[in-house]
């Protein structure tokens, strides 16, 4: 017994968990007021509940490039990020060209979690009608070091706008700020790369005329081709109060990273509990949690085996 017990404590170690009366694990999420947050609880918690001897706790993050250093670094064991900026981690490109990973290799996947769809918010009164309109305005760009501040900047040098010079201000809030601050009328408009709908955008709309700005035509053809990870997308009326009209913008996928390190049958028994309990999480993004759009969009980052062997077991092709 004793030295099946201290197999047990060594095969433990080598995922890397703590080893106490409970494994606790760490999920690396986002800011309070954007989707990662209280999706990244509620998943938790699923993991918690149906995993026996684990506990799982979200914490908030920097978001997705924050979350990868993290993960690299083994300050997490768990992280949520956006596909294209993960296959920017694992190629040692964009915001991890000048300073990448460790161990860039080492980054794996567990599966998506829902579609990360970007939107781009202003209100009225702010004469902004178009994303060319933002020019010499004041803008929430996301936090640094997030997919959001990343893509913003892609999208309005798709435009021919130069965050530096051609915005009057940048700012780096989180989103529950950045709405706050568009409510309060101290910056113009806002970008954030959220579910939809998501409630700090439509908190927003109980006291403003809220605006969704489209990416669309050439600017679009554009910023497809410079990031091939992300999808046009259609957010439909009516998703928020009182924006009627349909809104052309991108996505991408957020997406469940650990280590190449983690346990195989852990990563298993994290990817199976999330997929087959997904019913139980309340928040709207929950019901993007589905077998079919599992491995979509990966790019070059692998599926941890453990994962891949779910998948394959539920019929799913994996790349």
């Amino acid at each position: 017994m004793l030295a099946a017990a201290s197999a047990g404590v060594a095969t433990l170690a080598l995922a890397g968990c703590a080893v106490g009366g409970e494994n606790d694990l760490t999920l690396a999420t986002g800011s309070t007021g954007g989707t990662y947050y209280p999706l990244g609880g509620e998943i938790a918690n699923l993991w918690s509940n149906n995993l026996e001897d684990y506990s799982i706790t979200a914490t908030v993050g920097g978001a997705s490039v924050d979350n990868l250093r993290q993960l690299d670094q083994g300050e997490v064991e768990l992280a949520m990020g956006v596909n294209a900026t993960a296959a920017d981690a694992v190629s040692s490109a964009g915001d991890f060209e000048e300073n990448p990973l460790g161990d860039p290799a080492g980054i794996r996947s567990l599966g998506n979690i829902y579609p990360e769809i970007l939107q781009v918010v202003t209100v009225e009164g702010t004469g902004i009608t178009s994303i060319e309109d933002l020019r010499g305005k004041r803008i929430e760009m996301g936090p640094l070091g997030s997919a959001t501040n990343t893509l913003a900047g892609q999208v309005l040098e798709a435009y021919g706008i130069d965050p530096d010079e051609d915005l009057a201000e940048q700012f780096d809030s989180s989103f529950g700020d950045a709405a706050t601050n568009l409510g309060d009328g101290v910056v113009d408009a806002a970008f954030g790369i959220l579910s939809a709908p998501t409630s700090s955008i439509e908190q927003l709309a109980t006291t403003n005329d809220v605006m969704m700005l489209n990416i669309q035509g050439a600017a679009l053809d554009r910023l497809l081709a410079e990031n091939p990870l992300l999808s046009p997308h259609v957010i439909p009326g009516g998703t928020y109060s009182g924006v009627d009209g349909s809104n052309n913008t991108v996505t991408a996928w957020a997406t469940l990273y650990a280590k190449a390190d983690l346990d195989e049958q852990l990563a298993y028994d994290l990817t199976r509990v999330m997929y087959e309990n997904s019913r139980e999480v309340q928040h709207s993004a929950g019901d993007d949690i589905i077998l079919n759009s599992a491995v979509d969009g990966l790019g070059p980052v692998q599926l941890h085996p453990g994962s891949a062997r779910y998948f394959e077991e539920n019929g799913i092709s994996v790349p």
